[in-house]
């Protein structure tokens, strides 16, 4: 059955453009599936379909009608999976660097998506669509670690919920260049798409979203900081530039960091080491811990004994 779910515009977002409200209030739900429902009507404001553009009014309400997902077009494949946590709602999954989350153009197949439906079959949420079930939020390609899975619709929204309210734990570890001077600090900065170069993000207030990460030194070397970073918004690529912004970009970024690489790395030195959240369905607070993964201990080895 359709989904509906009904979004009332609070006066901080009043003058957005109704495609960016949208995908905001929906997390969970991508910026172009967003515009796709409002081409389709199904976003209606007292029963009349709008346009994406339509700027918003504070005390606005919309009225969004999700469409049941389509027969899943991506094939599952037995791939290893490395899982942390499983039950009836969802399972933590602790994704290995180099594998791509989701099917996209240029990676058909061979990602965790195909994976999971082969461990979980049709238990997978519908949200993201076909090419993205059950993926509540993703982590790059290059980036290992833990990542999160909802089995159906009720924990998905549960979980995006708790990713909007800024209460769903997020711990990262990267190596990033240089050597920070301040023990730890705040990156608020929006970041929005690059305006020259599409493949990356920036630092932009040009139709940028709101981003924030929290960072701690745990180690200083000669040439570069050991650091644990939290996320408070979760924007695509958001540790990478936030630290290229504060002129530590991470350690084998070949996208935000020296066009030389480090050596010894293939791609960032980044790893979600922690995530937390409340369960959708029991209220319990739980959260999990994935080991440094060999090519990070390895880079600090070759570092090695810090300065500080």
């Amino acid at each position: 059955m359709p989904q509906q779910f009904t979004l009332t515009v609070s006066p901080e977002q009043a003058g957005q453009r109704l495609d960016k409200f949208l995908s905001t209030g929906l997390d969970g739900v991508t910026r172009s599936a967003v515009e796709k429902y409002i081409a389709q009507g199904l976003v209606t404001k007292d029963g009349a379909p709008l346009s994406k553009n339509h700027r918003v009014e504070a005390g606005e309400c919309f009225c969004v009608v999700l469409p049941d997902p389509a027969p899943l077009a991506v094939q599952a494949e037995e791939i290893p999976l490395s899982i942390v946590y499983e039950d009836a709602d969802l399972l933590v999954v602790n994704k290995p660097k180099g594998m791509v989350v989701h099917p996209a153009p240029g990676h058909p197949d061979h990602t965790l998506v195909n994976a999971l439906l082969a461990h979980c079959g049709d238990s997978l949420s519908g949200i993201n669509g076909v090419l993205r079930p059950g993926i509540v939020h993703r982590i790059d390609k290059d980036t290992s670690g833990l990542l999160m899975v909802a089995k159906n619709d009720f924990a998905h929204q549960a979980l995006a919920s708790q990713i909007q309210a800024h209460t769903f734990t997020r711990l990262y570890e990267a190596v990033v260049h240089g050597v920070i001077k301040e023990d730890s600090g705040t990156v608020d900065a929006p970041i929005g798409r690059h305006p020259v170069d599409r493949k990356r993000m920036a630092v932009t207030q040009k139709a940028s979203r709101n981003a924030v990460t929290h960072f701690t030194v745990l180690a200083r070397y000669r040439a570069f900081t050991h650091v644990r970073c939290k996320l408070e918004t979760g924007r695509t690529h958001q540790i990478r530039v936030h630290m290229a912004y504060m002129g530590h970009p991470v350690a084998g970024d070949p996208l935000y960091g020296p066009k030389k690489p480090a050596p010894g790395l293939d791609g960032q030195c980044l790893h979600a080491r922690v995530i937390g959240f409340v369960h959708p369905r029991t209220g319990e607070y739980m959260e999990f811990t994935s080991p440094l993964p060999d090519y990070f201990t390895a880079f600090l080895k070759r570092l090695g004994e810090p300065i500080s």
